[in-house]
């Protein structure tokens, strides 16, 4: 598949890029990125939940009553889940929601997510930007003029530009990641991907290897 190549004011310049089949034109694997988007939903999640049992709760042990004769059951402390106050019982603990994934597997998921998004044309390759700082209007403009500002975006840069991610952080729908950021749940969630000029080599060969 070959692209133009777009610059920030909209418009198609005279070059071209050739995305390679074996990314961006395979037979998407469903079950792969389902396995990919899950883990990465995990890993977002806190796991600090926490409620208290019985044995944490600061309440008196004394007998509440005698042990028989009043016609009721039996009580002995009013940390007991039945009062209200009391210990929660099986209530949720602190811990890890994160899955493992194979690498492959990951690979073959974002391989999968990239292909649904040249299948939908829905890919747009641009001349590597240059932000001399951060300038939110100027990132809203460039979005304008390449006709995606009412969409969702993910924006994929070679590497780390701060000015470029500094200008893109107060738009709701927009977001920049590097090639090696580059995830399944972002690709698939992005109505539009943009990729710069200089990140689809690098894409190619991190998913390649």
């Amino acid at each position: 598949m070959e692209l133009a190549v777009y610059n920030s004011d909209g418009k198609a310049t005279s070059k071209k890029v050739k995305l390679s089949d074996s990314v961006f034109s395979i037979e998407p694997n469903d079950h792969a990125i389902y396995l990919d988007v899950k883990q990465y939903l995990a890993a977002q999640r806190q796991g600090t939940h926490k409620s208290k049992e019985r044995a944490e709760i600061a309440r008196t042990t004394k007998k509440l009553k005698r042990q028989k004769g009043t016609g009721g059951a039996r009580a002995g402390s009013m940390k007991s889940p039945l009062f209200r106050g009391g210990g929660r019982v099986f209530g949720p603990q602190p811990r890890d929601y994160s899955i493992a994934v194979n690498k492959k597997v990951k690979a073959l998921a974002r391989k999968s997510a990239l292909s649904y998004k040249a299948k939908e044309n829905s890919i747009i390759v641009l001349e590597d930007l240059n932000f001399d700082a951060p300038k939110t209007s100027r990132y809203a403009e460039m979005l304008s003029n390449l006709k995606v500002n009412d969409k969702k975006t993910l924006l994929v840069v070679a590497d780390h530009n701060a000015n470029v991610y500094l200008s893109s952080r107060n738009i709701p729908a927009a977001k920049v990641v590097t090639a090696s950021e580059l995830n399944t749940y972002d690709i698939l969630n992005a109505n539009n991907l943009i990729l710069a000029e200089g990140s689809v080599s690098k894409i190619e060969n991190l998913l390649n290897n």
